[in-house]
């Protein structure tokens, strides 16, 4: 494939993967991550190995399978303060604008939660850090989704790995997660807090919740222990690793028995566009079953999208039916995933807030990452936020049929 035919299949794809999550498609490589060149070929391992495995050069625990209830459960209990309102933060590629601006005008309004836990996955697990740490996090939130063009993220060049290098992107995470925010992080997680990413573990093709507190305090007192941090670099980087546009990435991991293996992890909007529960304990709650326990009464979920149909007249060729067709099943899992968390919210008791780029934005991004787009997004959300308008969509009613339900903020 030449050059020319490459670059807009991948602005194409790029266009239509980076809004939330995608479905699986296959790679032949990684991200070398923290590491020198590596063999082509992994050594070998097998699903036994990859359940007892831990990332290489940390004693703590730093994560969990994030599809095992009684586990995620464990993770919970041992917050003292997972009683406190939620956030969760969706994928959604350069329309994280929304809820970084969100987050800005939220502050301004000087009604905004000291969340107890917070989730993120693809571009909410960029943003989630900075959410976790409060107000001092919005000016680096807001730098991040209105200064950056499709340059300072990927670069085109497709190889075994991906349809693009994504090198821009894992040198502005570099810049941005310093030892000074793992500190910060790590204070919050030791006064009770709880700070969640998923990523994708490509071989197992299960996600895993990191514990990106626990992480950060394995960084020790100065933030700045090179195995933790460069972990907690590579955790972010995975999370928005859209498969086969942006290259995976791989994390070095021992076993019991001294092997030592490299895990590949990827987009964490692959199963799932936002992370509230185990998608088990989502299900089980259709059937009226209990399988995990939020002690939270409130969680406040950000879309990074839309989850409503729009019409644009498809032409005749297999770019633009290519993309209309995955923007439509996009919108079809957010409806799903609204749903399951509709449901498992009134299984649970959980006052389920929802805040999505509905109608009241007109804006239509030329392309991935166009800056004008992004800092109308922004400038948006911001006016939401400062005005508590943002949460206005009642949980899985884009998915139900149901007529949106305005909530008054608390």
């Amino acid at each position: 494939m030449s050059a020319s035919t490459r670059r807009p299949i991948a602005i194409a794809l790029a266009a239509c993967l980076l809004s939330s999550g995608a479905p699986n498609l296959a790679f032949a490589g990684s991200n070398t991550v923290g590491e020198a060149a590596r063999p082509a070929e992994r050594a070998a391992f097998t699903a036994a190995d990859l359940a007892v495995a831990r990332p290489a050069g940390l004693k703590g625990a730093v994560r969990v399978a994030g599809d095992d209830p009684k586990a995620f459960q464990s993770l919970i209990d041992e917050a003292p303060r997972a009683g406190e309102p939620w956030l969760v933060l969706s994928g959604g590629g350069e329309d994280g604008a929304f809820a970084a601006g969100l987050l800005a005008g939220w502050s301004a309004a000087g009604d905004r939660p000291e969340f107890g836990v917070i989730t993120g996955v693809s571009t909410g697990a960029l943003i989630a850090p900075f959410a976790f740490i409060g107000r001092a996090g919005d000016a680096p939130l807001r730098e991040a989704y209105t200064t950056i063009t499709a340059a300072d993220v990927f670069e085109f060049g497709g190889s075994d790995v991906a349809l693009t290098d994504t090198w821009p992107l894992k040198r502005r995470i570099d810049k941005a997660v310093t030892p000074q925010l793992l500190r910060a992080v790590a204070a919050e997680h030791a006064r009770g807090r709880r700070l969640l990413v998923a990523t994708t573990e490509i071989d197992s093709g299960r996600p895993t919740l990191w514990d990106m507190g626990a992480l950060a305090a394995a960084a020790g007192p100065k933030g700045s222990d090179p195995k933790a941090l460069g972990l907690f670099r590579a955790v972010v980087l995975a999370s928005s690793a859209v498969p086969g546009i942006f290259p995976p990435v791989e994390i070095a991991a021992t076993l019991p028995d001294g092997r030592s293996i490299q895990e590949m992890h990827a987009d964490g909007g692959t199963t799932g566009p936002f992370y509230l529960a185990p998608k088990p304990a989502l299900t089980a709650a259709l059937t009226g079953a209990q399988l995990v326990r939020i002690p939270a009464r409130t969680v406040y979920l950000v879309v990074n999208n839309s989850a409503t149909p729009s019409f644009d007249m498809a032409r005749r060729s297999t770019l633009s039916v290519l993309g209309r067709t995955m923007s439509a099943a996009i919108k079809a899992q957010l409806q799903d995933a609204l749903a399951l968390a509709g449901a498992f919210s009134r299984r649970e008791g959980l006052d389920l807030r929802v805040a999505e780029i509905d109608g009241r934005f007109k804006a239509v991004s030329p392309g991935p990452f166009d800056q004008r787009y992004m800092q109308a997004l922004y400038a948006h959300a911001e006016t939401l936020g400062r005005d508590g308008a943002a949460f206005a969509t009642a949980a899985g009613s884009a998915a139900q049929g149901e007529t949106p339900q305005t909530f008054a903020r608390r």
